[in-house]
């Protein structure tokens, strides 16, 4: 479930340099939070509590693989593609757009509204 946009949440979720190194890593190809926990030499707890506010936001996809013994595991692939920032008529406008398998979808959030207010 997505939680909505503002531009305050937008700075903060992607302010946060694990999260981006997360999202450009899981652009790459998907990956285990294993795999992510190595490259960003990051422990393994600290490395799902990012996944999970990717997750809120719709930034990361997540899949069950198996391996060749049978295991399953998840792995994560980002689903963001853009964003941008504006400055317009005193406030921040901020455009994010997200890709999915079937959809992409393109977000406009301005300071003070929500992401269903924005698509009225």
């Amino acid at each position: 479930m997505s939680k909505d946009w503002e531009p305050e949440t937008v700075f903060e979720v992607i302010g946060s340099e694990e999260v981006r190194r997360i999202l450009a890593a899981a652009n790459v190809d998907p990956v285990s939070v294993q795999a992510l926990s190595d490259r960003l030499d990051a422990s393994e707890p600290t490395v799902y509590r990012r996944v999970n506010v990717c997750q809120e936001y719709d930034l990361l996809r997540e899949d069950t693989r198996v391996d060749a013994d049978g295991n399953h595991y998840k792995v994560y692939e980002t689903t963001l593609e853009r964003v941008c920032f504006e400055l317009d008529g005193g406030g921040f406008e901020v455009d994010i757009e997200l890709h999915r398998e079937l959809v992409e979808e393109n977000t406009t959030v301005r300071d003070g509204e929500s992401k269903s207010d924005s698509k009225q």
